[in-house]
Order: structure tokens, then C-alpha cells, then sequence
């Protein structure tokens, strides 16, 4: 198991390589020393349902297929290191009706990205012309990440990104944090993380990392201004 993030722009082999301003109580009124983001849902519109409503227009149908067929356990899988091509011929094996929908979440999976989460790609660029450290922790398949930073430039404000599908372990994992702890080479202490998910926001603030749920870049924006890391909740014209 590898101790290395994934530097953008360096090695793209998986080698060394409402707008309200209530506070966060659990992030704490200290100011953070670096930011530390998810990506899905936070930075990247990632939804498999961009794809499938094109492949399966009933639309009840389609949240069955991804309830129970191509299913966020089984997406996991990838997000922890599985190989697309064995996930798929598992899967495939058990549902031989539906070989094509399930070869498509591979043969697609470009067409689940649908850009950027509003008004957070603003934020980003702001942090970083604050001279404010970046990085981020995500679960996404190491197959697929190149695809991500390949389409949105504003990936490179990160120094480094733990990305789960590397070393085999996913949020909300202790060893996740652990993993990112070692590869950014600073203290998840000092740090603020930005999750969208509930259970990853709690797991971080259970090892120590103070964390926020994301709900939408204004009230982030709030949060971040309040901790003295922009100049202001509203963006500079």
C-alpha cells in the first residue's frame, strides 16, 4: 500500500504521483491552517442518474436499476480499488438480462460528470488566491479520476488528493483519514474538511478532524468568512 497522493498535474499514473451565516459549532472558531474538500458533490456534479436517464427513460425503473442492480454498495467496490472490469463481470453474472445497462456504467462513466457544483469552483479559486492550503479526500475509482482532473481544471488548486480507489479504503474508514493524514504530511487537527455526507462529516470530527456538511456554496462561503479565511461571505466583484 502506497503513503502517496495523487499530485495533479504530475505523474497521471497512480505512481508517486439559504444564504444564512449561522456558525458550525463543531468546526470551531479557530482559524484552520488548510481546507480540505470532498470532491463528489462538494466540487464535481458526479450522479450515475446523468447517465441512466438517457438509458432507462422510465424513470421508476431507473431507481430500481440503481437501488438494486448497479447499486451504491457495488459502486463502492470500485471506489475501494475493484477493478471495473471484474465489478462488471460479477455484477453481469448475476444479471445476465441486464448486461448492457451494467457494461454502460464502465463504458459511460464519463457521461455521470454534469460539471461543476455551483458556486464552489468560485470558492476554491478564492482560498487559493488567499494563499490558503488546499487538498482534498475522495472516494472515486482510480480508474476514473484521470477523467476528472482531464475535464476540470480547477483540480489543480489541490496540492494533493487522497483518492480512495489508490490505496483501497473509502471515507468513512478511519484508515481513510489515516491515509490522507500520511500523504499531506500536515495535521488533520489544523485542517477544516468540507464533506456533503453526514456519516463522513461525523467519522472526521470522531478522529479529530473538524469538519462541516456541505449544503450549498453560500452558506460555505458564510462558514469560511466567519473562520477568517475569505476577506467576506460575498465574493469580490
Amino acid at each position: 500500500m502506497s503513503d502517496i497522493a495523487y499530485e495533479i498535474g504530475a505523474n497521471p499514473l497512480w505512481s508517486p504521483a439559504a444564504t444564512g451565516c449561522a456558525g458550525d459549532d463543531a468546526a470551531g472558531a479557530r482559524r484552520p491552517a488548510a481546507v480540505v474538500f470532498d470532491l463528489g458533490g462538494v466540487v464535481i456534479d458526479w450522479n450515475p442518474r446523468h447517465l441512466y436517464r438517457k438509458l432507462i427513460p422510465d424513470r421508476d425503473r431507473m431507481e430500481w436499476f440503481l437501488a438494486a442492480v448497479c447499486s451504491p454498495a457495488w459502486n463502492e467496490r470500485m471506489d475501494r480499488g475493484t477493478p471495473f472490469a471484474e465489478a462488471v463481470a460479477e455484477l453481469t453474472a448475476r444479471y445476465p438480462d441486464h448486461g448492457a445497462l451494467i457494461a454502460a456504467y464502465r463504458d459511460r462513466w464519463p457521461e455521470m460528470l454534469n460539471g461543476t457544483i455551483a458556486g464552489t469552483e468560485c470558492i476554491l479559486y478564492d482560498l487559493r488566491d488567499a494563499g490558503v492550503p488546499l487538498y482534498a479526500i475522495t472516494n472515486w475509482p482510480a480508474e476514473t479520476f484521470p477523467v476528472a482532473v482531464a475535464r476540470y481544471p480547477v483540480l489543480s488548486v489541490f496540492r494533493a488528493v487522497a483518492v480512495s480507489g489508490v490505496d483501497g479504503m473509502a471515507k468513512p474508514d478511519v484508515a481513510m483519514f489515516e491515509y490522507a493524514r500520511r500523504c499531506f504530511g500536515i495535521p488533520l487537527g489544523d485542517c477544516l474538511f468540507v464533506d456533503d455526507t453526514a456519516v463522513n462529516v461525523a467519522a472526521a470530527r470522531a478522529v479529530g478532524l473538524p469538519a462541516l456538511q456541505f449544503t450549498g456554496a453560500p452558506a460555505l462561503r458564510c462558514e469560511l468568512a466567519a473562520l477568517g479565511l475569505l476577506r467576506s461571505a460575498e465574493r469580490a466583484a
